[in-house]
């Protein structure tokens, strides 16, 4: 009868020790993978923001253009007259 509550105990034992490493290592895994994807999602955000910039900033050479061209007009205009 001993020799089965040890038997218990000991599985009961190497049960316990099993599943916690076994959550101890997908805990840190699952935190590796988070880490990684904040860095990805950084990265994209990142991009996001050079992207508005660049939309700007062609938006202001877009502008500078028409106004460039209606300078032509009017000088073309006033050649003409």
């Amino acid at each position: 009868m001993i020799e089965t509550i040890i038997v218990a105990t000991l599985s009961l034992v190497g049960t316990l020790g099993g599943s916690y490493m076994a959550q101890r290592k997908s805990t840190a895994l699952i935190a590796y993978r988070l880490e990684q994807l904040e860095i990805k999602v950084n990265k994209h955000n990142n991009l996001i923001d050079r992207t508005y910039e660049v939309e700007k900033r062609c938006d202001l050479q877009d502008e500078k253009i028409k106004v460039a061209n209606h300078r032509i007009e009017d000088l073309e205009k006033e050649v003409e007259a």
